[in-house]
């Protein structure tokens, strides 16, 4: 195909290409050019929509004819894709995200430049979600203070209803942020945390509880020193897992506070979130970065106005006991005894007068599965005691998977507490 370097530059030809009304044999005609030259250079200045700065003018929405703005919805969220015939640079394209409400932090973006010549071009701009380390990394520890601002910004006073004369606890366990695994990683856990929020709404709205009281059994985070070699799954490094799993904790208390005024939360110290070295602990039992991550959660509630109460297991313990509207209810993850055995080490604790004696509950995780058990009656309170194992919303554990041949569904654990003690009716995973 025959060159014609007089009307490269030509931006009346590029005019007359993109003119509808125009045959390609009139412009054949009108430039004496080649059928095959023609149907090229449309072709191509279709497919990038050129038009030159001198034939054309923006309009009353700021592009010109042939711009264009488009969204859509992906199964990993929104992606967009801009047309400019005009130079822009990365800030342009970050702008154009930010002005849909999107924070362009947390996309890739891609510029292709096309030139027909002298100021005839034209960019098409592409920008998708980040995932993995790129979009941990767009989530820096400083998103927890973000979100805290917003909370405050955002807290309204919420009408009570009459007093229900109940209170709910809600289980949050072995999210493990940041691993991999066949239900995906941190962006689908994110959704995952983000549906179980939702329905704890929901929950909170039907119960009408008095007070809140949020238990967390521990494992907030993978971690890299749990086992195996997660340094090659995870899809986080261990900053972003902490920042991560703090952020999304704060949501939590922030559903709680569009309920109650009256909210309790308790934690304890899990293998996968221990300061450790391999399988060695480096200080106490406390020295734990879910402790760590909670500590930080709870300055940030105060500065988003959310007045919550924190418990944590004394310096040399892990477990603890929370007296939660006249109902004793201990936690502890559940790594210190084998499966099945949480009633045996429970009673073994009582024995030597540890934090969960005087429980009439006891909370664990750890094994990513429902459990439950009757443990006897309780002598301090003279009520039956219950053992209860919370489920897990992590990404699945493929190795327990591959070796056991078991799984179970993702869940939140949650139940009340009345004047009579722990309610078993109200038990339920969402």
């Amino acid at each position: 195909m025959p060159s014609r370097p007089d009307l490269e530059d030509n931006a009346e030809f590029y005019a007359d290409l993109l003119d509808d009304e125009l045959t390609r044999d009139a412009v054949c005609e009108k430039w004496n050019a080649s059928a095959g030259y023609v149907s090229s250079r449309r072709r191509k200045a279709r497919e990038a929509g050129v038009l030159t700065a001198s034939s054309a003018a923006p309009g009353a929405d700021g592009l010109l004819p042939g711009e264009e703005n488009e969204s859509k919805d992906t199964d990993k969220g929104k992606e967009f894709r801009f047309i400019r015939h005009r130079p822009v640079t990365l800030e342009d394209a970050r702008e154009l995200v930010r002005s849909s409400g999107d924070n362009p932090d947390l996309y890739n973006f891609a510029i292709r430049t096309i030139a027909y010549g002298i100021d005839q071009s034209s960019n098409k701009i592409s920008a998708w979600p980040k995932t993995g380390i790129a979009m941990a990394e767009a989530l820096p520890l400083e998103q927890l203070y973000a979100e805290a601002r917003r909370i405050a910004e955002s807290v309204t006073p919420v009408l009570r209803g009459p007093a229900s004369g109940r209170s709910t606890v809600v289980v949050v366990a072995d999210w493990q942020i940041g691993k991999t695994g066949r239900r995906g990683g941190t962006p689908e856990l994110l959704a995952r945390l983000t549906e179980a929020r939702r329905k704890v709404d929901e929950e909170l709205a039907k119960r009408a509880p008095e007070s809140v009281l949020i238990l967390d059994g521990g494992d907030g985070i993978e971690g890299f020193e749990s086992g195996g070699n997660p340094m090659f799954t995870n899809d986080l490094s261990l900053p972003d897992q902490i920042a991560c799993y703090a952020t999304e904790l704060l949501k939590f208390v922030h559903v709680a506070k569009d309920h109650v005024d009256d909210i309790e939360v308790g934690v304890v110290s899990s293998n996968h979130a221990a300061w450790r070295h391999g399988k060695q602990n480096l200080g106490n039992p406390s020295d734990d970065w879910g402790i760590h991550a909670h500590k930080r959660v709870q300055q940030a509630a105060e500065i988003a106005g959310i007045d919550a109460t924190w418990h944590f297991p004394a310096e040399f313990d892990e477990s603890l006991c929370v007296d939660f509207a006249g109902t004793p209810i201990g936690l502890v993850h559940g790594n210190q005894f084998a499966p099945g055995k949480a009633i045996d080490w429970w009673q073994g604790q009582t024995f030597g007068d540890q934090a969960v004696t005087r429980a009439d509950v006891m909370v664990t995780a750890h094994y990513h599965s429902f459990g439950a058990g009757v443990a006897g009656q309780n002598p301090f309170t003279k009520r039956e005691r219950f053992w209860v194992g919370a489920p897990t919303l992590d990404s699945g554990s493929d190795w327990y998977r591959n070796v056991k041949g078991r799984d179970s569904l993702p869940g939140t654990l949650i139940f009340d507490v009345t004047e009579d003690g722990f309610d078993l009716a109200s038990l339920a995973i969402l």
